[in-house]
């Protein structure tokens, strides 16, 4: 049945209710023809004291008001169509609070009652409702307290003052709301015809209620109130605050009119002084003077296709635009940036391989592979006139010289450099930029480099390039794919820019300290070159050459004016800078010349000396008896005092091994530090980290009990399974052996421990040395003293290569091993180590685990 059929059935019944009620009147005055005339009762006496409830979530409807009301929740929708089938009263009561299942407790106490004249069904199952509003009443008992909500109210009478006051203060309200409606479009003029037409005061104040803009909270406070008067004053109260709002607003906009008007005026002006200026010949102002350099220097650049279009159009808008404008700047820094970059050909290169090559001997000491490397590029340059593709990754431990190779290799190449990390970088805008729709928007740090550098071709080197990291603002390492793909770089797109730039000329280098964190797609794009930790000896040497005449130009001395004794940078190297990199090492050459420093400026002769300078200087500079002074005399013993004082700040100081701890204080490192595998259970193991090689020791004890096996010392899953596959071959190998019987192991806990377990340790490369300190274990012999070993270990006794091997060398050096067990697949990694680092170490390839234990634990060479 459609809305239509089922309105025409409701006016049917309501037609057949009224003439029903029209016989029973008629037939009532026929029975009572000789009695008075019938009394007419009041609505209001008509009203039940026990009503069904509806909540209001909006705001309050209060009495003498017709209105439609939408019922969108099912129960409220059940009340409204059973209080329409009987007397058709309803309770309207606002909510405290919004709540999808509210009880009574959650309405306010006053409310309106109403009845429903009409109901209207929705196709949504919800029910539009025209109701007559008609007394206020309260709620003295609940008789259900949830949906449907059912209470005895009590009805409300207005408490009226028949007074003057009343009178004026309802003129007030009319006169007041007069002025407001004539000031607001959302006042009609049919309710200014009712407002005028009511003839109740408190009824008055409840319409005027009803239609300012106020807080439901104030309106229920209206609603609660039944003294006329105070109703009354209240609402008057609410409609100055509406008065003072409106003045406000309008001030706003008589102001905000005529900034407009300002602003157009200046305008007009501004462009009529400008057709004034170009008439007479007279140069225009500063935005013209920018536009013609932009446009002079665009033109030199010859753009084609996409890049003239998008360059001319911003051109355009820059000489349209009004300089006060919030655009005007955004553009002009775009064009700015544009006319900054080096849009030209990359220009010729010219560099000789020997200077370069004596370039890079003379920044660097060592780091033989990356020298090769570089060399092997300038070369190929030189011959293919052609830098496309070459990107390439320093990898090793800091302190080695990563960053400063990149300045080297531009040095050599006679590039412009520039550099910039992305260590910890979240952002992928500081690569690409940000978009111009953004306040403070800028490119990214390839074009910035760019317009710094002024060149096609420089070299950039990108820092720290396995600490990016990922964040909602998306992921820096895919925004540098982009750059580093020769397929793509070509046509290189910065969000700022939005124009496509070649950087395919731009020798990228990068520098990490691990691949382990890089992206493989990252890994892809670039050359990998490993530099690894030095020795002591080649500290020494980089100490000598590089470190100690920086630190002494750095603290002001002169050249060799502190010289260190061979022993003393041993002892640095050995006992206070055992790192991979010179860092540190640098670090305690500067310590000590500052101490030196502070010797000298606080000798006493130093002091003195000083003193007699500026006295004589003092004395000198008077002007008394100048026909009777000898001036030559005075220069000379100024000069002679001066020459004091420059000795005694020159002089040199040899730095000798007690003197360097005198300076450095108690070492860092000492004998102690070495590890030692002396004891049953113990073994020595080399492994490779970020920071370069380091030594392992390994220690195993078995705890009586139970049979179990327990690790400790932060180690990683596949060092984990290491241990796993080392514990099932030494079992089986002693058992087979008769070392131990199984029951040794039924009632044994195995605990295999590896110290500083505040470092996570991985890999597999421990596998021979956890193997090997079982083994001691059980037999109870110890493996020989100043021996080391690395090996990954299969469940079968194989020995498989590792990686790493020359980094695990120069640990093994530095912790003093003599011996080196290493899988015999990385004999070829041999050639790799320099002879300083393989000097006095001595290798011994395996290719099966028993090989391990007869070189490690019974003296089988």
């Amino acid at each position: 049945m459609s809305e239509k059929d089922r309105d025409d059935i409701d006016e049917q019944n309501l037609s057949s209710k009224e003439e029903k009620q029209k016989g029973r009147r008629k037939k009532s005055k026929v029975q009572d023809k000789d009695s008075q005339k019938a009394t007419i009762v009041p609505v209001e006496q008509t009203l039940s004291n026990k009503l069904m409830l509806i909540p209001l979530s909006g705001h309050p409807i209060f009495p003498g008001v017709f209105t439609p009301l939408m019922i969108t929740s099912t129960e409220d929708a059940k009340v409204a169509e059973e209080a329409y089938s009987s007397d058709g009263l309803i309770g309207i009561v606002m909510l405290k609070e919004d709540k999808d299942s509210p009880s009574v407790s959650d309405l306010y106490e006053v409310g309106t009652v109403a009845r429903i004249i009409k109901k209207i069904n929705l196709p949504d199952g919800g029910v539009n409702i025209f109701i007559s509003t008609i007394k206020r009443f309260k709620i003295r008992k609940v008789l259900k307290n949830r949906q449907p909500m059912v209470a005895i109210v009590e009805y409300l009478d207005d408490e009226e003052d028949d007074t003057f006051e009343v009178k004026a203060l309802t003129r007030a309200l009319i006169s007041e709301m007069k002025e407001i409606s004539e000031n607001n479009p959302l006042f009609s003029e049919e309710m200014r015809m009712n407002m005028v037409n009511i003839d109740h005061p408190g009824k008055i104040a409840d319409f005027i209620a009803s239609i300012l803009n106020i807080d439901k909270e104030d309106q229920q406070r209206v609603m609660e109130m039944l003294n006329v008067r105070q109703r009354m004053e209240q609402v008057l109260v609410f409609i100055k605050k509406e008065q003072e709002l409106l003045k406000i607003q309008k001030r706003i906009q008589t102001e905000l009119n005529l900034r407009i008007e300002t602003q157009q005026r200046e305008y007009f002006l501004r462009e009529e002084l400008k057709a004034i200026k170009e008439e007479l010949g007279i140069v225009t102002d500063a935005q013209n003077s920018d536009y013609q350099r932009f446009k002079d220097k665009i033109d030199s650049f010859e753009f084609e296709g996409e890049v003239k279009e998008a360059v001319d159009a911003e051109l355009e808008k820059f000489a349209l635009l009004d300089p006060s404008s919030s655009e005007f700047s955004t553009v002009r820094n775009y064009l700015d940036t544009i006319a900054s970059l080096p849009w030209g050909k990359a220009s010729q290169d010219f560099f000789d391989i020997e200077k370069a090559k004596a370039i890079l001997e003379k920044d660097h000491y060592g780091l033989d592979d990356v020298k090769k490397r570089i060399l092997e590029y300038l070369a190929v340059k030189k011959l293919k006139k052609d830098s496309k593709g070459s990107i390439m990754i320093l990898v090793g431990p800091p302190g080695v010289g990563k960053t400063s190779v990149g300045r080297s290799i531009a040095s050599a190449m006679n590039k412009p450099f520039f550099r910039f990390s992305v260590g910890g970088m979240r952002d992928e805008a500081e690569i690409k930029g940000h978009r111009r729709t953004y306040i403070g928007a800028m490119p990214g740090k390839i074009i910035q480099g760019l317009k710094i550098v002024k060149s096609r071709s420089p070299v950039f080197l990108i820092d720290e390039v396995d600490k990016l990291g990922i964040s909602h603002q998306g992921d820096p390492a895919s925004a540098l794919l982009e750059v580093l793909d020769p397929e793509q770089n070509v046509s290189f797109r910065d969000n700022y820019l939005d124009l496509p730039f070649d950087v395919s000329d731009i020798f990228f280098i990068l520098t990490a300290n691990t691949l382990d964190t890089i992206p493989e797609p990252l890994l892809d794009r670039a050359e990998i070159i490993m530099l690894s930790g030095y020795i002591d000896q080649e500290k020494m040497e980089i100490a000598k050459k590089y470190l100690i005449p920086k630190t002494l130009q750095k603290n002001g001395m002169k050249k060799n004016q502190i010289k260190f004794e061979k022993n003393t940078l041993a002892l640095i190297a050995e006992s206070y800078a055992r790192e991979s990199g010179v860092r540190n090492f640098e670090k305690c050459i500067d310590k000590i010349a500052r101490k030196v420093a502070m010797e000298i400026v606080s000798m006493q002769e130093v002091i003195e000396a000083e003193a007699n300078v500026k006295k004589l200087k003092e004395e000198f500079a008077k002007e008394d008896n100048i026909e009777n002074r000898d001036k030559a005399q005075e220069k000379q013993v100024l000069s002679e005092a001066e020459k004091k004082l420059k000795a005694l700040l020159g002089k040199e100081y040899v730095i000798d091994v007690e003197l360097a701890k005198k300076y450095l204080g108690t070492p860092v490192f000492d004998e102690s530090e070495i590890l030692k595998a002396d004891k049953p259970g113990t073994a020595l193991g080399l492994a490779w980290t970020s920071m370069g090689g380091d030594t392992l020791l390994i220690e195993t004890v078995d705890i009586p009990g139970k049979e179990g096996f327990t690790l400790t010392g932060q180690l990683g899953d596949v060092m984990k399974e290491s241990a796993s596959i080392a514990m099932s071959w030494a079992r089986k190998y002693a058992i087979k052996n008769n070392l131990v019987t199984n029951e040794w192991f039924d009632n044994n806990t195995i605990h295999i421990h590896l110290p500083e377990g505040a470092t996570p340790k991985d890999g597999p490369s421990a596998g021979i040395t956890l193997t090997t300190a079982l083994v001691s274990l059980i037999t109870g012999k110890v493996i020989k003293s100043a021996l080391a070993m690395t090996g990954e270990l299969s469940l079968t006794g194989q020995v498989l290569p590792i990686g790493g091997l020359r980094e695990k060398t120069v640990a093994a050096k530095r912790n003093k091993i003599r011996d080196i067990i290493i899988p015999k697949a990385n004999l070829r990694d041999l050639d790799d180590i320099p002879d300083l680092v393989k000097k006095g170490i001595k290798f011994h390839p395996v290719s099966k685990i028993e090989e391990v234990l007869d070189l490690a634990l019974f003296n089988k060479s």
